[in-house]
């Protein structure tokens, strides 16, 4: 294990989301234009790390691979290579498992987010899942496995235990206040996330609500990483309303520089990201 303050902080950016509009938030980036220019952005902020979604005419959620392929060609162009590029599979309510792995295996993109509950529900056709593990390992997809709630957690090892991720560490991310009365998450509920996996390589958190920051900070002193951005939360941590999601990642580079922690480039995001096939 490596000591405190050795491995750089990884900031991500989630810059929208699957449910906010222009209605929601105006300056909230929908299209793969906007997205890019945001992206810029927040990598001059600090992030090493897009989180993306695309959504359709309506500003609905999608999981439409040409979409995918005309963002990440949009966002690529606008950063470089020096980013690492996440798209993620969540369902919304509109996508089952089948649908996801389709996506994936069509787009095959650098880096996906994928929530245990949504992939490998109690219902799920387990060799179909270790499958779709498998085709991840062999195309060099870099997984990150969601994690709600204490019961995810014991999913998740469960499906390590038994081969159906196949390898021995992932990088997951913690998901705080998604599922709390008013969506607002507290410090305190990380605790519990922190050691309960012995299957875990890194760590990310993300929190919704006006204690975003304090969350994430809270998750860099304890040497995990962060998501941040519009998806979770758009007020800085004086209550104002911030202009876009760099103000958010600004405030939170500085915090953790306080604490210690180096910020990651995006070669070193590459190297976080990496799980243990």
């Amino acid at each position: 294990m490596m000591a405190y303050g050795e491995t750089p902080f990884l900031i991500a950016a989630a810059p929208n989301g699957a449910r906010k509009t222009k209605t929601d938030l105006p300056n909230i980036p929908i299209t793969a234009a906007e997205v890019a220019r945001e992206a810029v952005a927040c990598q001059k902020a600090g992030a090493a790390m897009m989180h993306l979604h695309v959504r359709d005419d309506d500003q609905k959620h999608s999981l439409d691979a040409g979409r995918y392929r005309e963002m990440l060609t949009e966002v690529r162009n606008a950063v470089g290579p020096d980013m690492l590029l996440q798209v993620t599979t969540e369902a919304v309510g509109i996508y089952d498992a089948d649908a996801q792995m389709a996506m994936v295996r069509a787009l095959v993109p650098d880096a996906v987010s994928i929530a245990i509950r949504e992939i490998a529900p109690p219902n799920a056709d387990l060799d179909q899942v270790r499958a779709f593990c498998e085709f991840m390992r062999e195309a060099g997809i870099l997984p990150q496995f969601i994690l709600y709630a204490p019961e995810d957690v014991a999913r998740f090892n469960q499906l390590v235990e038994a081969g159906i991720l196949p390898g021995e560490k992932f990088p997951v991310l913690f998901v705080l206040g998604r599922y709390t009365v008013g969506q607002m998450s507290n410090p305190v509920e990380l605790l519990p996330f922190i050691g309960s996996s012995p299957y875990v390589s890194e760590w990310m958190l993300c929190a919704f609500g006006a204690f975003e920051n304090a969350c994430i900070l809270t998750g860099a002193g304890l040497g995990g990483h962060g998501r941040i951005g519009f998806e979770n939360n758009h007020l800085k941590v004086d209550g104002s309303l911030a202009q876009g999601n760099a103000d958010l990642i600004a405030q939170a580079r500085a915090g953790a520089r306080l604490m210690g922690r180096k910020i990651a480039t995006g070669e070193q995001a590459n190297q976080i990201m990496q799980p243990l096939w």
